[in-house]
């Protein structure tokens, strides 16, 4: 979903209502902003919503555990790290296979993953 597309200019004004509604509910204004934001999220391609939700759920669990006192510096890093792994997996493998393929003589094409970059990556 484009921000200049029909579907946006439906979506955000329901989604706008529905937050100001809830006003005086926090927990239900999250919630919808999180439900909104996979609805926006996977309109563009459904399958990437396994992406946000892993790395979501890594998230909520880290915080969790930050917020518990134990292992605080492990959870914030363990989280830093997997993030920081999806962001060079699907945005800078294919540049340093290709790199290291040219340095090593092999062909491109035999070491490149060809992942389409997800939206917000």
């Amino acid at each position: 979903m484009l921000f200049t597309s029909i579907e946006f200019f439906v979506f955000l004004p329901i989604v706008f209502t529905l937050y100001w509604l809830l006003r005086r509910q926090l927990r239900w204004q999250n919630l919808l902003v999180v439900a909104a934001s996979y609805v926006f999220y996977g309109w563009w391609d459904w399958r990437f919503l396994l992406l946000i939700a892993f790395t979501s759920a890594c998230s909520y669990f880290s915080g969790l555990i930050i917020t518990s006192g134990h292992w605080r510096k492990t959870a914030l890093w363990g989280n830093i790290i997997i993030n920081l792994a999806i962001l060079g997996l699907f945005k800078y493998y294919d540049f340093f296979a290709v790199e290291f393929a040219r340095l090593f003589g092999l062909s491109a094409d035999s070491v490149t993953l060809n992942l389409i970059l997800p939206v917000g990556i």
